[in-house]
């Protein structure tokens, strides 16, 4: 096992990778007999936009599916990774290789969602006060709101500030995975310009209108 043990953090990356590439807004929805989500609303394969089918249930189960895609491999690192030699690095860029996977699908032609909840899910493996603190903001931001995109975007902005300043016996700045939840974030960022446009036109869709 030794000649190969370089060759574990590639793998736990690809692994992770792999994973994030499960759409399971798409994959519940073909399950439950509804309409593919990549063809309503926003088109986008996630959690809200599956909301908008009016079914609930399939959006809290694609909600928890996508969490746990971003969650698992992080925590697997964590686990068992010490005895491949896999340290902090190794879980930062597993996180961030399963969010890439959510974005860019491997087995959906490279078409994914926004990535707000498999983030979410990296960040409670990393540490679940963070994780916490960043889904506290989304849910606020959303309550008064009532906007999925702009409470993304603001809790995508302080995700790396709670890790920053989060007291120390909670998180440690570990610069591999301050760099990783800062590459989601602005990646995150990014993949709303759209919503970023249609919020400043005033015409953005609010939490639970439906659209098919």
């Amino acid at each position: 096992m030794e000649p190969f043990k370089a060759y574990f953090p590639l793998l736990a990356v690809v692994a992770a990778y792999l994973i994030g590439s499960l759409s399971f807004a798409v994959i519940v929805s073909r399950a439950m007999g509804l309409h593919d989500p990549r063809t309503y609303g926003s088109k986008n394969p996630g959690a809200t936009n599956v909301l908008r089918s009016g079914s609930k249930v399939a959006a809290v189960v694609t909600l928890l599916l996508d969490c746990a895609k971003g969650w698992l491999p992080v925590l697997l690192v964590r686990w068992y990774g010490k005895d491949y030699g896999l340290e902090e690095g190794t879980q930062a860029m597993a996180g961030l290789a399963a969010f890439v996977g959510h974005l860019f699908p491997l087995f959906f032609r490279f078409q994914g969602g926004k990535g707000v909840a498999t983030a979410l899910g990296v960040l409670l493996g990393i540490n679940w006060m963070l994780g916490l603190a960043t889904a506290a903001t989304w849910l606020i931001v959303a309550w008064f709101f009532r906007y999925s995109s702009l409470a993304a975007l603001v809790a995508a902005v302080f995700a790396p500030v709670y890790y920053v300043f989060g007291d120390g016996v909670a998180w440690y700045s570990e610069k591999s995975i301050l760099l990783a939840v800062s590459v989601m974030a602005l990646l995150l960022i990014w993949r709303h310009a759209q919503n970023i446009g249609r919020l400043v036109k005033g015409n953005e869709s609010r939490l639970g209108k439906k659209k098919i």
